[in-house]
């Protein structure tokens, strides 16, 4: 039993921040940072304001975050605790009624927030024009650098739910802010404000396989980029939408909905990658109805996203920047069974890979790279792999959806005990949500 300051290595990570870039930010050595940490010594006075500021804390919360607390290990064990931006929520709020009570309150959040957008001003809307657009301009660049913030934590957390309550949070102060009256432009930058977050609690339910969830909230997010008149979000709305279509095997559908996006797409900035990132989920629908002709044309348009000379992603909402352009022509080449060129871009991928989820599903494609050679060494060996990574995100999600998808396909080989024991593991993730 020890006295550590857990809380305050999760805060730090929470944002983002390795104990090397916290250290030198405060102007101290990296050993420092760790020793408060350990609980072994203590901030300075002095330094205390510049930790609030960085770690985006009061300084009764630093207080919180800098309390020495008695550690069990069989209770660190048993329950996984995450601090996510001044927030503690733990695995178990998030399970069973917790979770239901989240995304019962989310999705009625969202449904409020879109009919904000589209109603008419309050009638004392014509006072904003002229008074108060220092104020009004503040308090949405507050919101859009939250918004931006918020998909960091999305990306660095690897149990995707516990961002659940920090998209409610957001959403809550964004309903007070399209409640009240505007000015144009103001709204305008609200509503893509309101695409963002619709985006990323998009990204929250579909990793968590509820995928009815997930389709609500990117339809809510085109409507948000159509009122914006924000292209280039509007068009990634609709291509997260495809997604949703693609993984319930929907090809024509999510062809459809491709179709308009890269339409779309071409009405927004040409030195961003959007329509290259539509074009690369579009060869993936198209490789899922066998149109190899439509999915090479498609990957060569997406790899045109390596001829663009500015930054080709701003992150968060929009993601493709070209270096995910091995996993694509994988993914395509395996469901067009072209398995030998399929396996060399899967493998130059996986060699890429950094984050769990990514990793994960690579493997889970290679697995059925094996699967579909009759090589079951090499379905063992990738599905192993897969598995432990699902296993290490305490949450299956993404991952396990796909793990799920290929069960099916082991009912012939049950006859090996290597077999049997992967498929109980498999069976032991969390079970695809009911859509």
């Amino acid at each position: 039993m020890a006295a550590k300051r857990r809380r305050l290595a999760e805060r730090r990570k929470a944002l983002g921040y390795s104990q090397e870039f916290f250290a030198d930010q405060l102007g101290i050595d990296r050993t420092t940072a760790g020793r408060w940490e350990l609980g072994k010594t203590e901030p300075c006075p002095y330094i205390r304001p510049k930790m609030c500021d960085l770690l985006k804390v009061t300084p009764d919360e630093l207080d919180d975050l800098l309390a020495l607390r008695e550690e069990h290990p069989q209770a660190c064990v048993a329950t996984s605790t995450r601090v996510v931006i001044g927030r503690v929520v733990t695995e178990a709020q998030l399970t069973g009624e917790g979770d239901d009570m989240y995304r019962r309150e989310l999705l009625r959040l969202l449904s409020i927030a879109g009919t904000l957008m589209v109603l008419p001003q309050p009638a004392n809307a014509d006072v904003q024009e002229g008074v108060g657009l220092s104020d009004e301009a503040d308090d949405v660049e507050q919101h859009m650098l939250l918004s931006g913030h918020l998909w960091q934590v999305f990306a660095l957390s690897k149990s995707k739910r516990l961002v659940y309550p920090l998209v409610h949070d957001q959403l809550k102060l964004l309903v007070k802010q399209l409640d009240q009256a505007h000015s144009g432009r103001a709204r305008q930058q609200l509503c893509v404000v309101a695409c963002d977050l619709f985006q990323l609690a998009g990204e929250i339910c579909f990793d968590s396989n509820r995928y009815t969830d997930a389709a609500y909230c990117y339809t809510m997010a085109v409507s948000a980029g159509r009122e914006a008149r924000c292209y280039d979000r509007w068009a990634c709305a609709l291509t997260r939408q495809a997604f949703v279509n693609l993984y319930e095997n929907q090809h024509p559908e999510a062809t459809a909905v491709l179709s308009a996006a890269a339409r779309i797409a071409q009405r927004g900035d040409s030195r961003l990658s959007t329509r290259h990132w539509v074009a690369a989920v579009q060869a993936e629908a198209h490789a899922g109805h066998g149109d190899r002709a439509a999915c090479e044309r498609a990957l060569a348009v997406a790899d045109e996203v390596l001829d663009l000379t500015d930054p080709a992603s701003p992150g968060g909402w929009l993601r493709f920047d070209g270096s995910r352009l091995a996993d694509q022509r994988g993914t395509c080449y395996l469901t067009l069974g072209r398995t030998d060129v399929a396996e060399a871009s899967l493998l130059a991928a996986l060699n890429q890979a950094t984050s769990l989820r990514r990793r994960g599903s690579l493997l889970t494609d290679l697995a059925t790279l094996g699967l579909q050679r009759r090589d079951l060494d090499q379905f063992l060996h990738y599905a192993g792999d897969a598995v432990d990574l699902a296993e290490q995100t305490q949450s299956a999600g993404y991952v396990g959806r796909k793990l799920h998808g290929i069960q099916q396909q082991l009912q012939p080989l049950l006859s090996d005990s290597r077999v049997v024991q992967l498929n109980d593991r498999i069976a032991h993730l969390s079970a695809p949500a009911p859509h």
